[in-house]
């Protein structure tokens, strides 16, 4: 794998670290704010809501300039956002400071992907995405735990600071390492757009967000469910928080590794594993041991379908994939606002803390529906194919014969 993957790898890190840090700091942010836990729960929503708006706005004004000086604007950007939220005197203005730095989002992993898969052989692309991916991964290991613990020894606030430090870190590895590549030549907004009108492009879409939406609707209130329903201390999240790391690092790689040779099996085995473990988590949240296996299950279940969508995109938008990849990244966090907000909901309406398993559950079941639904089309297109295609040399053999 080429040294410029590393990079991208590293830039990764800092958007997974701000991405999923809040989750664990829900409960002091909320708390030095004075607002409610569902409220706090916000600065997921509107992070995800951030990605999935400014996803295409940036992928398009990128067209404009080389891919390696976006990726490096998009760095900067991350940076101010989340020095905004590190210094935020109220809760308003630190939402702001999510969404300025989730604009960045969406179009970094959107063109990065584009980038990881130039880097290397057809046959290694999704093998590459995943690599890029690892750095988002990592960060649930290494950055977020370690994210949360600081915002629960010394301040919330100094956590955010570190993040924008982490970006700084990622500008400079993108601008060492990333190869000067050159605007694509001949791409128009409308050639992107026109990969919207492919079918199995909008079903990946959809599966992304049902998806990868089961996953968030029960780690977005881990923290509150795990001190009330399980019974952990308030710093014991953290290490559970690495569980959940080490999870999405295994699946991820699982979903490079295979998504290669057995793209939709493993979109069948992962969708459906992921809706049972979080139908039983909202049982087994209440035993600490039980608890930290169905988290770790839950990041590599979500995980292991990151790669195979991300590259089942790229495919079915060949010639335009840039816009596409992009709002491909936005359907993930559109997912992640859509739980965030129905986990909110079930919470607030009195069902209690491991309700949003539930919601959980139905998504990546519907998900898992929708995989069917796309590999049954697919069939179909290619009967059709073939069927025109074998009609073609009849018509001229009964030509010939007249």
């Amino acid at each position: 794998m080429p040294l410029a993957l590393l990079a991208l790898a590293i830039g990764a890190f800092g958007i997974g670290t701000t991405e999923f840090v809040i989750m664990g700091l829900l409960p002091q942010v909320a708390g030095d704010f004075g607002v409610s836990i569902p409220t706090a729960g916000l600065l997921v929503t509107g992070y995800a809501l951030g990605v999935v708006a400014g996803a295409p706005l940036m992928t398009v004004l990128g067209t404009k300039v080389s891919r390696k000086r976006m990726l490096m604007l998009l760095m900067a950007l991350f940076v101010a956002g989340n020095l905004l939220s590190a210094l935020a005197p109220a809760f308003a203005v630190m939402l702001i400071g999510r969404v300025v730095a989730s604009l960045a989002h969406g179009a970094f992993f959107g063109i990065g992907s584009v980038v990881a898969a130039e880097l290397v052989a057809p046959d290694k692309k999704a093998g590459a995405i995943a690599m890029m991916f690892t750095g988002l991964t990592v960060a649930n290991v290494v950055g977020v735990p370690l994210g949360t613990f600081v915002g629960q020894s010394v301040g919330w606030r100094v956590t955010f600071g570190i993040v924008a430090a982490l970006g700084v870190v990622g500008l400079a590895g993108i601008a060492r390492l990333v190869p000067d590549l050159p605007r694509p030549e001949g791409v128009r907004l409308r050639h992107e757009l026109a990969a919207f009108k492919n079918t199995q492009v909008l079903l990946a879409m959809a599966m992304t967000v049902l998806g990868f939406g089961g996953v968030f609707a029960a780690i977005t209130y881990i923290a509150p469910m795990m001190t009330h329903a399980a019974g952990f201390a308030e710093g014991s999240v953290t290490w559970l928080l690495v569980l959940f790391g080490l999870g999405m690092v295994g699946g991820n790689l699982v979903g490079g590794r295979f998504a290669d040779r057995a793209l939709m099996p493993l979109l069948y085995v992962s969708l459906g594993a992921l809706a049972v473990v979080l139908a039983l988590f909202t049982l087994t949240a209440h035993n600490k041991v039980l608890a930290a296996v169905s988290i770790a299950l839950i990041g590599a279940l979500g995980f292991a379908t990151v790669p195979p969508l991300q590259k089942r995109v790229l495919d079915q938008a060949h010639g335009a994939p840039t816009l596409a990849s992009a709002v491909n990244i936005g359907a993930f966090n559109l997912g992640n606002a859509l739980s965030a907000w129905l986990g909110g909901m079930v919470i607030a309406a009195g069902f209690g803390y491991t309700s949003p398993n539930w919601v959980g559950a139905a998504l990546a079941a519907a998900a898992l529906l929708l995989a069917f639904l796309s590999a049954a089309l697919e069939r179909r297109d290619r009967t059709a194919g073939t069927v025109v295609a074998g009609a073609a040399p009849a018509r001229e053999q009964a030509l010939a014969h007249r």
